[in-house]
């Protein structure tokens, strides 16, 4: 298992790398002009020394090679310092922002909190909801609570949550009052009733994303279990006069869970993806608003740092599932 990690965290390497060069080029490609925002009474010999400060003279190949050094190198850095308090970033070229002419992984950390507590907190309520209905709908194929299930995650699945966010704030703000529709980053946690503020503006962002991750896994979970509960080593498990529980929760679960790992690893860069949307609905101040915003201002920095992230997110977690088979499976060895 050791030797397979240590493989595949290798071959990542050109990975990532291919994957920042199309993501470079292809922004490289799109139009607009960093300096349009910038106002008409600034001289052009001005904006000509302002685009050679943020390196926008140099070749396309130039560009890429600073921007691959420093994001390998230098941003890693960064985040080590900001995790342990050490200062090995201190006085290197960083990757700045065109639009706040400040370093791009400074405002991603800053940002970064937010996403996480609203995110991670709906992506593992999520799972944690989708994965006893997907079993308990597969063993009671076809009754009440499996037909009611299923039509209640598809319809979860089909809204998008550009259409939920809106109808939640309608009915929990406008019409009831209970939830606040605005999401505050300024606020500091420090007492009870602080907390309880926190938990109010969190339930309506968290219960969106967690509705396409119920729905999409609770599927999953339950189709993988009908594969198993029909098997061989089933009929043997029951006549050898093991119980239900343990025949269900133990045997069929374990082999039922290696699919569904699969979509719970690569689900993870989806739902910050599905973050974007919700954020901006909300008024979530993290990574996905931070996306939107980059886009509109043609903050081409920020948009391949957020892009990478992504990248780096699927590349990682793929190798989670990968290694995470071999822990369900003992039929399957890497080594």
């Amino acid at each position: 298992m050791l030797t397979f990690t240590i493989r595949r965290l290798v071959l990542a390497i050109p990975t990532l790398l291919f994957i920042s060069f199309v993501i470079f080029m292809l922004l490289q490609l799109a139009p607009g002009d960093p300096m349009a925002q910038v106002p008409l009474t600034v001289p052009p010999e001005v904006k000509e020394k302002m685009r050679q400060a943020l390196g926008l003279g140099e070749p396309p190949l130039v560009q890429y090679w600073k921007w691959i050094v420093q994001m390998f190198w230098i941003e890693p850095q960064v985040f080590i310092d900001y995790i342990f308090g050490t200062s090995f970033s201190e006085g290197k070229l960083r990757v700045i922002s065109w639009q706040t002419r400040s370093p791009v992984m400074d405002i991603v950390i800053q940002r970064m909190p937010q996403t996480l507590w609203v995110v991670g907190l709906a992506y593992i309520v999520g799972i944690l909801i989708a994965l006893p209905i997907g079993i308990y709908s597969a063993y009671r194929q076809y009754s009440v609570f499996d037909q009611s299930g299923t039509f209640i995650t598809m319809i979860g699945f089909s809204i998008p949550p550009f259409f939920t966010g809106p109808l939640l704030i309608v009915i929990f703000s406008v019409q009831l009052g209970w939830l606040p529709s605005i999401y505050d980053t300024t606020l500091v946690v420090d007492d009870w009733a602080s907390f309880k503020q926190q938990f109010y503006q969190m339930v309506m962002p968290v219960m969106v994303l967690a509705l396409q991750t119920t729905a999409q896994i609770s599927r999953y979970m339950r189709a993988s279990m009908l594969d198993n509960l029909n098997q061989d080593y089933v009929r043997t498990a029951r006549a050898k006069g093991l119980s239900e529980a343990v025949v269900v929760m133990v045997h069929v679960l374990r082999n039922s869970m290696i699919p569904v790992i699969t979509v719970i690893a690569l689900g993870v860069p989806a739902i910050f993806g599905g973050a974007i949307i919700t954020e901006n609905v909300f008024k979530v101040n993290g990574i996905g608003q931070l996306l939107i915003t980059a886009l509109f201002a043609n903050d081409l920095p920020m948009v391949m740092t957020l892009t990478f992230i992504f990248a780096i997110l699927i590349v990682v977690f793929n190798l989670i599932a990968d290694v995470l088979y071999g822990v369900l499976d003992p039929r399957i060895r890497y080594d």
